[in-house]
């Protein structure tokens, strides 16, 4: 079974565009971004189900795209690359890929390894351990025993994810309990508060972190998530 969403991250855009036609023909949507930073820019990231990468590309390094990515998501990701450094082995699959792949490689077999991958990655279910937010001590849990310590802004937030039960929290809701202003732009938006939060969560545990965005809708905290 393949995924119904991968984002492409390749600058060979004759390869790029060819392969994802052949996806797209197995029934894959298939995002293409020639630009690293292109693919951290856009509305939602983090929201594939599975991310094909090459190593040598404009932005960040392949390399450091994969770890970032793998700090925001569980999903598939398969290096396609020809880069033949002695170590590139061992460095993307030390960053979080699953799976590497020489260029030149057939369409064909990007198809197998991506359902092989998406294959595992299903089967064992990703289920997230709990995490917990402790009122009285106004610090998040993780399941690793972490403790983030929460602005008062921040443990609002958590309240409200806490209330969803893992379902999403539209925009509006967030910036009504926080008194944020309906300007996304604003360094004190309800965007740069979200990105705050994650990344005081990313500082205090190895962790994935759970918090994602819903494009044009809200976020979601995509883990088992307790209030005492």
């Amino acid at each position: 079974m393949l995924p119904k969403s991968l984002a492409l991250i390749d600058d060979d855009k004759e390869y790029a565009e060819f392969l994802a036609q052949y996806l797209q023909e197995q029934g894959v949507r298939v995002v293409v971004f020639s630009d690293s930073n292109d693919l951290l820019v856009h509305a939602d990231p983090y929201g594939y189900q599975f991310y094909l990468v090459d190593l040598m590309l404009p932005g960040i390094d392949g390399v450091d795209l994969i770890k970032l990515l793998r700090r925001r998501t569980t999903a598939g990701l398969v290096v396609v690359s020809g880069r033949l450094a002695p170590d590139v082995f061992k460095d993307v699959i030390s960053a979080g890929a699953d799976m590497y792949l020489t260029k030149p490689v057939q369409f064909e077999q990007v198809a197998l390894a991506i359902k092989a991958v998406h294959r595992r990655i299903n089967s064992n279910g990703q289920i997230s351990a709990e995490w917990r937010l402790e009122r009285r001590t106004g610090q998040l849990v993780a399941p690793d025993g972490a403790r983030v310590d929460l602005s008062d802004i921040d443990q609002t937030l958590m309240e409200c994810f806490v209330e969803a039960g893992g379902e999403v929290v539209s925009r509006d809701t967030l910036r009504q309990r926080i008194g944020k202003s309906d300007d996304n732009e604003t360094t004190d938006g309800l965007n740069a508060t979200i990105y705050r939060l994650r990344r005081c969560i990313e500082r205090a545990t190895p962790l994935l972190v759970p918090l994602q965005s819903k494009s044009r809708v809200g976020y979601v905290f995509r883990a088992p998530l307790t209030a005492a």
